[in-house]
């Protein structure tokens, strides 16, 4: 599901920069630095990413490393819920549970702290960019681990026909854009 705003999603797809060949020949990434540059955009892109989940009591959000970690947390703070990062192996100080998955260039894994989410509770993950959904739907499976209930995710972009949404479940994904 996208979020509905052509204005902000013009202005976003404006900002936004294709760097080629990055992080390996042919991919083209999305960069979303300049959009985070621009306060007033930034700002209208949280308020839009936190909008379909506004009353679904929402008590944690996890940020996916590491762009996930710049629109989680404020989407955190204007749902009134914890933010939880979802962090590359070794990277947490105290224990965590790991889970492994692929990705469209190569293979990884992600953590969670044991005690980032008690049982039950109302869990959004957010990331910067869904593409093939192996990074998310890992950090859905450490969810589940952890006893927290998915209510859905929350992408700046959908690069839909990679098949993210379709593998994660489209009734859970919302986009601001998607190519």
């Amino acid at each position: 599901m996208s979020i509905p705003d052509t204005t902000l999603v013009d202005d976003v797809t404006a900002r936004l920069r294709d760097v080629p060949d990055f992080p390996k020949p042919g991919i083209i990434f999305k960069d979303i630095t300049p959009v985070l540059a621009d306060p007033r955009l930034f700002g209208r892109v949280i308020t839009a990413m936190s909008a379909p989940f506004r009353g679904q009591h929402i008590t944690k959000v996890v940020g996916i490393e590491a762009r996930g970690f710049l629109l989680g947390a404020p989407i955190a703070l204007a749902l009134h819920a914890g933010f939880v990062p979802a962090r590359k192996p070794g990277k947490l100080p105290y224990r965590s549970v790991v889970e492994r998955y692929s990705l469209e260039y190569g293979a990884d894994g992600l953590e969670l702290h044991e005690d980032a989410l008690q049982q039950g509770e109302r869990v959004l993950i957010v990331d910067d960019v869904l593409a093939t959904g192996g990074t998310a739907e890992a950090s859905s499976r450490l969810v589940k681990k952890l006893g927290g209930d998915l209510v859905g995710y929350s992408f700046l972009i959908n690069l839909d026909f990679l098949g993210g949404a379709k593998r994660l479940g489209p009734d859970k994904v919302t986009s601001l854009l998607t190519f």
